[in-house]
């Protein structure tokens, strides 16, 4: 099958398809005479591979790694277990950044509503307080 049509299969742009391939996530496909890249049925599979485990977060460094050890003949499961470990630790972090944040948010929120709607922006209004917020958690 030619690119276009492992790119409707998989779901996969053809750009991206190629950069798989320039970065060694896919292998080079074989040629046809008019030199069009064609590719067999293994290449879709590879790609949903590669599909699931970005939605899961993983980076193409890690996804690399997994796909040359199940190209060696290994099972990268405890490789993707050991992932999964800092997938959720990346996840909390990310958590509580968000929970911090929406915490300022709403005191921001809060500290402006109590504020006269008529006031000169100075110190005392919305625009200063998100600002002066801004620079403390730098």
């Amino acid at each position: 099958m030619f690119i276009q049509q492992l790119a409707k299969i998989s779901g996969v742009p053809a750009k991206t398809i190629r950069y798989y391939e320039s970065i060694g996530l896919l292998p080079e496909p074989e040629r046809a005479e008019n030199n069009y890249r064609q590719y067999t049925p293994e290449a879709v599979e590879r790609l949903r591979f590669i599909v699931s485990a970005r939605s899961l977060g993983f980076t193409l460094a890690d996804i690399g790694e997994f796909l040359s050890a199940r190209d060696a003949g290994i099972l990268p499961c405890k490789r993707v277990l050991n992932s999964f470990d800092q997938r959720i630790l990346d996840i909390d972090r990310r958590i509580a950044d968000l929970l911090a944040l929406r915490e300022t948010l709403t005191r921001i929120q809060r500290d402006g509503a109590d504020l006269p709607a008529d006031k000169q922006c100075d110190e005392q209004c919305v625009c200063y307080l998100a600002t002066v917020n801004q620079e403390e958690n730098v």
